[in-house]
């Protein structure tokens, strides 16, 4: 019982952190998004393509977490936008905190995008708030197509699922039907993105969702007040 209790007590913390984030990004206007995924499954190929095909004049930066060493963080930083490691020493997921305080020293109102890849873990992530806009989550072919099934509920709070490491379907024995099938079994409305980080196929698919879902982020809100927190 004491352990639930306290599991409550930190989740309403961070829940409480998280929308504070969510009000400041509002306010800057800036897209937030959380890319999750298991350990491998591409997210720091993914935003190397990403960050090396936007134009120099983008006001986009990343946080990115693992448990030890900053090597993600270097990789990133090479194409000239603001990186930052968030090193978790130990635990298995972001949380509110973590981004407050990394995001300490930056200047949010010179950023549009900030893209956070969380730690490699499709359990502990889906529980975490950090203020984001949509989170996405990532599944490579290496991987089984039941991973919709075995952990449902990142699936369910993902807006979008990228299937990520297409190149190697011909060598791999990955449905792809059937694990677009299985997500949309959790949730109906996910939308699927199929992804190539090694040919380069899908990824203007990728870059296009991103623009239209910050247009949407702008247009959402502009409608709607900042709140003191």
């Amino acid at each position: 019982m004491d352990r639930i209790r306290l599991e409550k007590k930190v989740l309403s913390e961070n829940d409480r952190l998280a929308a504070g984030l969510r009000d400041r990004f509002r306010e800057h206007g800036i897209l937030c998004l959380n890319l999750i995924s298991s350990p491998g499954a591409g997210k720091t190929s993914l935003l190397e393509r990403t960050l090396a095909e936007l134009p120099k004049v983008t006001r986009v930066a990343v946080l990115t977490g693992d448990i030890q060493t900053d090597n993600d963080a270097r990789r990133l930083a090479r194409f000239g936008f603001p990186a930052k490691q968030i090193t978790t020493a130990g635990a298995c997921h972001l949380d509110a905190r973590m981004v407050e305080r990394a995001l300490a020293d930056w200047q949010l109102e010179n950023l549009d995008l900030l893209v956070i890849e969380n730690v490699g873990n499709l359990v502990c992530p889906s529980s975490y708030d950090l203020g984001e806009a949509a989170k996405i989550v990532l599944l490579s072919v290496a991987e089984g197509e039941d991973k919709p099934q075995k952990y449902p509920a990142i699936f369910l709070k993902s807006e979008l699922l990228v299937l990520n490491k297409i190149d190697l379907l011909p060598y791999v024995p990955f449905d792809i039907a059937r694990a677009r099938e299985h997500a949309r079994n959790i949730h109906p409305g996910m939308e699927i993105l199929e992804v190539s980080c090694t040919t380069g196929a899908g990824l203007g698919d990728w870059l296009q969702w991103i623009k239209k879902r910050g247009e949407v982020f702008k247009a959402e809100a502009a409608k709607l007040p900042i709140l003191d927190r």
